[in-house]
């Protein structure tokens, strides 16, 4: 069974795709229209911090735009959105 980076990289046919390291969980998709690049929900980036590594809301929330949000490492940099309020329904299986 192929993980959620392999499908993705199969799927777009592109080997160049970038994740961030420990939160494929985090994963809702891929940009298009252009340069493909892996896009990230914020909120479940945070909320696996505070999970697995003990982290307080607002320290979660510091250390990921510190380290992550903020990063720049080219075209392919991921895109991180806060999803407050979206609602993650799929329609079709």
């Amino acid at each position: 069974m192929m993980n959620i980076r392999e499908r993705l990289v199969e799927q777009y046919n592109d080997e160049d795709l970038l994740f961030a390291d420990g939160f494929d969980e985090a994963i809702i998709g891929v940009s298009l229209g252009g340069t493909y690049r892996t896009v990230y929900d914020a909120r479940l980036m945070v909320a696996k911090l505070i999970r697995e590594d003990e982290m307080d809301y607002a320290g979660a929330w510091e250390y990921l735009d510190f380290n992550t949000f903020q990063a720049h490492v080219g075209d392919r940099t991921p895109i991180y959105v806060n999803m407050e309020g979206a609602k993650r329904e799929c329609y079709y299986n």
